[in-house]
Order: C-alpha cells, then sequence, then structure tokens
C-alpha cells in the first residue's frame, strides 16, 4: 500500500467522513487513491481559505476535528481560516501537499517552506519525510487537535511520498481521540474549595461563558451550577448559546460585541466575576473596560488552557481544567457545602431592566422604516426560525445584532461568529461545513456585502451541495463598519474614503450560481419571505438593503457614548 491510501485508510479509521479542499498537481497522487475510497467525501470549494472556514465550522457543530485540505500552490490561502481556528482553539487537521521537499531551495514552482508558515499558528506542524512514520503523525495529529487546549494542526505532505510504498504495519488508532475533548481534566480540589468559599460569600456574582463552554459541551453543567448558587450568567458573542438566553438568571451576552447597557452593568457592578472557558479577549470586555482591570471584584478563572487562565485581570483564584469535568465535581462539592441564599430583589431588579429595555427593542423592531431596520429583521428571524436551525454571522452589522438581539433559548451550539480573528470572508464556507456537520438544520446565514465580496464565488459550492442554507445578504452599499470607525473617530469628512461600492445585482450573482434570490426593500416584505425562504429544502438568496453604520450607529458600548454626545442616530 503507498502512503496516500495509507493515510486515507487511518482518515477513515479515525470517522473522518468530509474533507473540505480543491485539486491540485502536488495532491494529485492522493487524489488518484481517493476516487476509490467511497467511506470519505471530498467537498470541493471554491478556495483554500474556504475550506479551513468549513472545516472551522464543521469542528464546532459535530464536536470532532474538521478536516481541509489543499495543494502547495494554495497553502498560503489557508491561513485567515487556519489563524481563526488557531485563536479560537478549533480541533483540526490542516493537510496540505507540497513538492518533493528536496526541491524547495531550487525554486520549483508552488515550493516554499510550508512549515515555517503554518508552525506559529497551529499546535504543530509535521512533515512527513519517512512514510512509515505516517500512521504516528496522524495518531498524534489527532490526539493533539483534540486534548487540552485544542486547536489545528498541519500535517506536510510531499507529492513525491505520496507515492512511496510503507512498510509500517502499526495502523492502530487512538479511539480517545476520535471526539473532542480527547481527555477531560479536572482543577486542583483544594482550588476548588477555595473558589466555592468566595462564590458562598459573595453579594453580587456573575458567571461569564465563553466559546470554551460550548467546545467542552458544558452547558447543562453551567445551567445546574448557575441555578445552585443564583448566579448571573453573561456570555461572551463566541460563547452565545451556553446558557439559555430566557433564563431568568441570564443577561445574555456581555462586552464590545453583543453587549448591552444592562448586561454590561452587572458586570462592571459585580463583587466576583467567575470566567469559564472564557479567553477575556477584547470584544468580550470591551476593550478591558468591562469589567475595568482595576476592578474590585474577585476573579475566578477556568480553563482548559494555562495561557488564557488569569492572562488580563488580577485572578484571586486558577481552575486548570476542563469546563464540564470541572464543573460537575465543583456540583459535587458545593452540594455538600452550605450555601448562601442570594438575595431575590437583585434578580428581580435585573428583570426589571431586561423587560424596560426589551420594550425599546420592540419599538425599533416594529419600525417601518425604509431601508429595513436590522433589529426588525432579527426579530423576523428568532420568530421564524425553526427549532433546529443554526445561524451562522459574519462579523460586521449582521454579527452585531443577532449577537445582541437574536434569543438562543436552548442552550447549545446554535450560533456561529469569528470573533477571535473578525476576519471577513467567513460565514458562506462555514454554512457549507455546518450543512455537512449537521444536514437537519435550517440555517441562517448572515452575509454583508463587504464579506460577500471574499467568498462570492462559494456560491456554486453552496448551490452543488444543496441543503436548506438560507443566505441574508445585508447591502449597504460599502464597508459600513469602517464607515461608522472613521465618523467617530475621526469625522464624517472621512467616512467616503475607500469603503464604498458601486451598485451591484446580486440577485443575478445568485440566480447565476443556481439560487432561488429575492431582494426585500420595504417592512411589509420581510416576514412572508423569510417564510418562503425557510420552508425551501434547497439554499435560497435573500438581500435586504440596509444602512450603512454611520448612519445607524449599532450597540458598540464605546460607539454609544460618542454617538449620544454627537447627536447621531444610534442604538443603544
Amino acid at each position: 500500500m503507498n502512503a496516500a491510501k495509507a493515510l486515507l485508510e487511518m482518515f477513515k479509521n479515525y470517522g473522518v467522513q468530509y474533507v473540505f479542499g480543491l485539486p491540485g498537481e502536488t495532491t494529485l497522487p492522493l487524489y488518484k487513491e481517493w476516487a476509490s475510497t467511497s467511506e470519505i467525501k471530498h467537498i470541493m470549494m471554491r478556495d483554500e481559505r474556504s475550506t479551513a472556514f468549513a472545516a472551522d465550522a464543521y469542528a464546532r457543530f459535530n464536536f470532532t476535528p474538521g478536516i481541509c485540505e489543499s495543494p502547495s500552490v494554495g497553502a498560503t490561502h489557508l491561513i485567515p481560516g487556519v489563524a481563526e481556528a488557531y485563536k479560537s482553539k478549533i480541533p483540526m487537521i490542516v493537510l496540505t501537499s507540497d513538492i518533493p521537499i528536496h526541491l524547495e531551495k531550487r525554486n520549483m514552482l508552488t515550493g516554499l517552506n510550508q512549515t515555517a508558515l503554518f508552525e506559529k499558528i497551529t499546535k504543530e506542524s509535521n512533515t512527513i519525510t519517512d512514510v512509515d512514520e505516517l500512521p504516528n503523525i496522524v495518531r498524534r495529529s489527532f490526539r493533539l487537535s483534540t486534548s487540552g487546549s485544542p486547536g489545528p494542526v498541519h500535517i506536510r505532505f510531499p507529492s513525491d511520498k505520496q507515492n512511496e510504498e510503507i512498510n509500517n504495519l502499526d495502523w492502530f488508532i487512538q479511539k480517545d481521540f476520535i471526539t473532542y475533548p480527547g481527555h477531560r481534566s479536572v482543577a486542583e480540589l483544594t482550588k476548588i474549595s477555595e473558589a466555592l468559599k468566595i462564590l458562598g460569600t459573595a453579594e453580587r456574582p456573575v458567571l461569564i461563558c465563553g466559546q470554551g463552554v460550548l467546545l467542552s459541551q458544558a452547558w447543562d453543567e453551567v445551567i445546574l451550577f448557575a441555578e445552585l448558587f443564583g448566579l448571573l450568567v453573561g456570555t461572551t458573542i463566541n460563547g452565545k448559546g451556553s446558557f439559555p438566553e430566557d433564563h431568568p438568571l441570564s443577561i445574555g451576552v456581555v462586552g464590545a460585541r453583543g453587549g448591552t447597557s444592562y448586561s454590561n452593568k452587572c458586570v462592571n457592578n459585580a463583587d466576583v466575576i467567575m470566567y469559564i472557558g472564557c479567553s477575556t479577549d477584547s470584544a468580550g470586555t470591551d476593550s478591558w473596560k468591562i469589567p475595568p482591570l482595576d476592578t474590585k471584584a474577585k476573579i475566578i478563572h477556568l480553563d482548559i488552557s494555562e495561557k488564557e487562565a488569569g492572562n488580563n485581570y488580577p485572578t484571586e483564584v486558577f481552575l486548570i481544567g476542563d469546563a464540564k469535568a470541572t464543573l460537575r465535581v465543583i456540583k459535587e462539592v458545593a452540594e455538600k457545602q452550605e450555601k448562601k441564599r442570594r438575595s431575590l430583589s437583585r434578580i428581580r431588579k435585573i428583570q426589571q431592566e431586561i423587560a424596560e429595555y426589551s420594550k425599546y427593542v420592540a419599538s425599533l423592531s416594529d419600525s417601518n422604516d425604509s431601508p429595513i431596520h436590522p433589529v426588525k429583521i432579527i426579530k423576523e428571524l428568532n420568530e421564524v426560525l425553526p427549532k433546529e436551525y443554526a445561524l451562522v454571522s459574519d462579523v460586521g452589522v449582521s454579527a452585531i445584532y443577532a449577537a445582541t438581539f437574536f434569543k438562543v433559548k436552548e442552550a447549545g451550539r446554535k450560533t456561529l461568529f469569528n470573533y477571535a480573528m473578525g476576519s471577513l470572508g467567513y460565514a458562506i464556507p462555514a454554512s457549507i461545513g455546518v450543512r455537512f456537520a449537521r444536514p437537519g438544520l435550517k440555517i441562517a446565514t448572515l452575509v454583508g456585502d463587504g464579506s460577500f465580496g471574499f467568498t462570492a464565488g462559494e456560491l456554486e459550492t453552496v448551490s452543488r451541495v444543496g441543503g436548506s442554507n438560507h443566505i441574508l445578504l445585508f447591502n449597504n452599499l460599502s464597508y459600513g463598519w469602517i464607515r461608522a470607525e472613521w465618523l467617530l473617530s475621526y469625522g464624517k469628512e472621512y467616512v467616503d474614503f475607500a469603503t464604498n461600492f458601486k451598485p451591484v445585482d446580486y440577485l443575478k450573482i445568485a440566480e447565476g450560481f443556481g439560487l432561488k434570490a429575492n431582494r426585500i426593500e420595504k417592512p411589509n416584505q420581510l416576514k412572508d419571505v423569510l417564510i418562503e425562504s425557510f420552508n425551501c429544502t434547497e439554499p435560497t438568496f435573500t438581500e435586504i438593503i440596509v444602512d450603512p453604520e454611520d448612519k445607524l450607529i449599532p450597540p458598540v458600548p464605546s460607539w454609544i457614548k460618542k454617538a449620544d454626545k454627537e447627536g447621531f442616530k444610534h442604538v443603544k
């Protein structure tokens, strides 16, 4: 058996069902074997960046490592997607073929030092120089990707090695690492006791969940823990879904991307803040103002990664361990201890603030303005989407309103945002990954017109692979987020610099790729078109005309203050 066939056999034994990629000359020996391997489906994409984004999303929804592959010529195109997965701690196997390594320094076409390219944005980069090492490299890649602080692992597979015969019969796999988390470590028991003592004496405790809760699948444990201690619970934008947002203890998303006035106030007023699976990054903390770096609150931080726990705030108790496993132990220990009865008046007060804010939101969602108010779009999505759904969003206007106003009522992986790196062009390829990870879901794919330009070619992939994937394009004829930043940071005289697009007939583009397409310009069209789209079992495309962000400032804390002061129209 040659090494190409051996790699596919190893992948098959690890339960790999789909690989996202596209062809190139250096991968053809592998493809030759692949053509007769029906168990592993190759999902052809139109850009290598998209293969990485699709694998990233597949991993988040399937809880197995996402697999993407690229020929040597496309290795550089993978970087945005691999970097997002690395910063987000998403388990992935990144496979690149290559020229024969010994020709790299002779300027052979498509050759470069791939190891140098990937070793800083993966947990490890391995090159197959001896084909008898291939089984060990595959085992190591799955083990590293799914264990500890998870992340992508790179395998570099030169074309000449793909055809070499393999003699190593050590083909066993390590079943522990087919899914993630591969192993669940538990924080030190004495530290758990310290954390519980602090929580037991707290007057205004708040729990903040990051994406680590979703990766650990710890949402049930979070609910039990919060109810046991009477903790108000917020999430970061990437952690949205860690806690049901209609729960009496929920304060919704916190920070600069999706946070509200009441949720951020709860964090800043807390006397104890416990982070779970949270990197305390700038998006989740409004650049470390929610809470401020000199907060008087005592900080407890539970995270699988020693790099993240206590990384940004003075931390009272470090809990290094898996969220789900550690919360189970915390519950067992806590049930044996006498717990302080929380004042219900605090929770009632928060619920009153939420109710008042909801009235304000309702006034926006009932708007009949044209262009259509983004809050109205999210309200209709809340009502139209069925129970089994996925909401995938690009950064920008679509993400900020979805994070703030879309309510995840059942905990679990329901939404997808790429706010580790935040690069444009994520949502469409990510929706393809979700389509294969969870084929029964109705997918709402929210895309800005700025992002659309990055991955428009993937509409062909969306059309080809089919499924209930419904793309909503927010068209404001610009890089609207940058227009708002120009306005609020430098003045209105700059907003047109390097931000505006000429009008584009997006319906023709979508229809040219074989998608059913609609355009919504008036509010009274919105609900009927969305219902019709989500009743379709095949992909659809809907263009919605909205204002750019400088014309309607979205709910970003620092922007709201400036907009309020200057009298700009904004959503608070």
